[in-house]
């Protein structure tokens, strides 16, 4: 069974104390609701609940060298998810058949990866890496409503084949045990560099190119 986000970020917050302070020093007090508000307005929608109690933990991270998530991604800020979506939806062509993104979404179950969908308005960021890649949680009304997907300028939309993408609080908690087990989550083990900082090592899983993405 998958852990609420609350005890997930506290197995989190307690091994980041312990091994890697400086990343537990970056996490953010938590998000004002007047700043969460502020986001859905932006946004047009309610975020979904697990985002909602995970920034009322954390509003990201103070510090932008530091990252958190495997892939090297850093969770955003109530204010920057706003921002970011703003930016990404700027990207968005609006689709042309008559239920709304039903080609792009047979070709995202098939293949893994839309370009239709990059920018999509329903596509909440909720982190972002050092290359402009971001997360993005699907609020979509259909069957992938949930779940983190990887968009970035070049392959678009990928729907990550990985567990741990299946929602955000199955995300954490597989990060959380990731952390006290130093298991691998799809390639990424995780580390603290000499500034007790936590980072990623990256070993391609098995079968997969140099390349790989989650």
């Amino acid at each position: 069974m998958t852990a609420p986000i609350s005890e997930s970020w506290t197995r989190i917050e307690n091994w980041l104390a312990e091994h890697a302070p400086a990343t537990r020093a970056a996490l953010a007090p938590p998000a004002a609701p007047a700043d969460i508000a502020a986001a859905e307005r932006v946004i047009g929608r309610p975020l979904l609940k697990p985002l909602v109690a995970s920034l009322s933990r954390h509003d990201g991270l103070l510090d932008r060298r530091s990252v958190l998530l495997p892939g090297f991604y850093r969770p955003l800020s109530a204010r920057e998810t706003a921002a970011e979506w703003q930016l990404f939806t700027g990207f968005h062509d609006a689709p042309t058949t008559e239920a709304e993104g039903g080609e792009a979404d047979l070709e995202f179950m098939r293949t893994g990866a839309s370009r239709v969908l990059y920018g999509h308005p329903q596509l909440i960021p909720v982190a972002r890496d050092v290359r402009g890649a971001l997360l993005v949680l699907d609020h979509r009304p259909e069957t992938d409503r949930g779940r983190v997907h990887e968009a970035e300028a070049v392959e678009g939309v990928v729907r990550g084949s990985h567990a741990m993408w299946t929602s955000l609080p199955v995300l954490l908690d597989a990060l959380a045990l990731s952390l006290e087990t130093t298991r691998p989550l799809d390639g990424y083990t995780p580390a603290v560099d000499e500034e007790h900082r936590l980072h990623w090592d990256y070993t391609p899983p098995r079968g997969a190119p140099a390349s790989h993405r989650p």
